[in-house]
């Protein structure tokens, strides 16, 4: 898929290159064209991923799947796993420097670290389900009687940053893993594409942040 005229993937391997804090930026696929392209871009593809490929297995196995072969394929283990989604391509390499940094601070008690956002404008304590006639059912209906100003902050995970001590990932096989946070990022950062809306509104507002794709990096 292309993203502003380049391969979508192409932004989050300059993202990772560019913050010059990995030893290594492997691409995990088990998609030929993906590894030639990814391999174009300046990651390092050695091998396609044998496990983990199907639709339904979750990210975190993929990733722990990955991890394996490549401390395998290399001889050496590897302290820290960062998974960068390819369908965030505006997370930038300062995002990636600052959740990194985040991450060390609070290693120790939390293995496990996942991108969030703060919800803006739509506020989600005023989310609700609708019947088939159009009825709403309030899922927080305790917030009609407060000012919205008075709510809380609420955050949503995504997928554009997530860290993990490699010993941990490994025993646990999941980033939500016990002592996981959450670690606030720029909501422009967090676009998650998951469909051709998401890839629109990606579109327009990456043409507006880095109205030239090497501003990204």
């Amino acid at each position: 898929m292309n993203f502003m005229g380049a391969p979508m993937i192409s932004w989050t391997i300059g993202a990772a290159l560019s913050s010059k804090l990995f030893e290594r930026v492997l691409v995990s696929t088990d998609d030929e064209e993906i590894a030639d392209v990814s391999n174009s871009y300046g990651a390092d593809v050695p091998f396609l991923r044998g496990k983990a490929v199907d639709d339904y297995s979750p990210v975190s196995l993929a990733t722990v799947a990955a991890l394996r072969q490549s401390q395998s394929y290399w001889g050496k283990s590897f302290d820290t796993v960062v998974q960068l989604m390819a369908n965030c391509p505006l997370r930038a390499a300062s995002d990636i420097t600052q959740a990194l940094e985040n991450f060390e601070k609070h290693r120790k008690a939390y293995p496990f670290q996942i991108s969030c956002f703060r919800y803006g404008w739509m506020n989600p304590w005023w989310a609700t389900e609708l019947s088939a006639a159009g009825e709403p059912m309030r899922l927080f209906p305790e917030a009609l009687s407060k000012r919205s100003q008075d709510l809380p902050d609420l955050f949503c995970p995504t997928g554009a940053i997530w860290v993990a001590d490699t010993k941990q990932l490994l025993a646990e096989e999941t980033f939500y893993g016990p002592r996981h946070r959450f670690d606030p990022m720029p909501w422009q950062s967090a676009v998650d594409i998951d469909d051709g809306d998401d890839l629109a509104f990606a579109e327009a507002l990456g043409s507006m942040i880095y109205p030239q794709p090497s501003q990204a990096f």
